[in-house]
């Protein structure tokens, strides 16, 4: 039977070069064995958000274990833009679907906040979350693999904040009028609230530091999962790497 060259991607924790080795976890073997039903001969795509994109031939299957051979790099690393999106967990499903959704958008880092009206923090896995961005970056062909922070708290959060990076704070308050979007470029960061958006406090907090523009998202008042879609989707086509 000929081999297969198939556009399977995974991620691993192993550097990747010509001719190098790649032992397989338990999982993997499963998922490349006992699922998609390769072999010895057929090939896989690799990355390990640092060495880029590689073609690797199965040179060993096992039920629960494997090994790969790095045969030839099909794309160098791809770096995102250096965008932050900082977020408030909501229910866990949606908050997955943040996640998922903002390393599909090309987000460098997912920092979870908890605000004043922030509910699901004390409920968020952060192994979880970054096994979904695991996911999204095999699925969506990136080369590079966001980090997921553990939650950290909106004012401690602020108190270390670099003023170099900006901050696009995305305020419902402002729901109906223009949305003036930022010309600079630069590191930035997204800031979403949760459902209720951020307190007052809060807002003010964020108004008072030079490197904050506060933003409309339209007319409308977005859930928070679209909130964080839409901005990313702005800032992308404004300042990143769509233009």
């Amino acid at each position: 039977m000929a081999a297969k060259s198939s556009r399977i991607r995974l991620y691993v924790d192993h550097p990747l070069a010509a001719s190098e080795r790649v032992a397989l976890s338990r999982e993997q073997a499963h998922y490349l064995f006992g699922v998609m039903r390769l072999d010895v001969g057929d090939t896989v795509a690799l990355f390990n958000g640092h060495d880029g994109e590689w073609e690797a031939r199965i040179i060993a299957a096992a039920k629960k274990n494997g090994v790969l051979e790095c045969e030839a790099q099909t794309r160098p690393l791809q770096m995102p833009p250096d965008l932050w999106l900082v977020f408030a967990p909501i229910r866990k499903e949606r908050t997955a679907f943040i996640v998922e959704k903002a390393v599909e958008l090309g987000a460098a880092r997912l920092i979870p906040m908890q605000t004043g009206f922030t509910q699901a923090a004390n409920r968020l896995r952060q192994d979880k979350l970054q096994a979904t961005a695991l996911e999204a970056a095999e699925q969506c062909e990136a080369t590079y693999l966001p980090p997921v922070d553990p939650v950290q708290r909106f004012g401690r959060l602020l108190d270390d904040w670099n003023p170099a990076r900006r901050i696009l704070f995305c305020d419902e308050t402002l729901a109906g009028t223009p949305a003036t979007l930022p010309t600079e470029a630069g590191p930035w960061a997204i800031f979403i609230g949760p459902e209720g958006g951020f307190t007052e406090a809060e807002r003010d907090r964020l108004r008072g530091m030079n490197c904050a523009h506060p933003v409309s998202l339209g007319p409308r008042i977005l859930r928070a999962e679209t909130a964080a879609l839409a901005a990313l989707t702005l800032w992308q086509a404004h300042l990143g790497d769509w233009r």
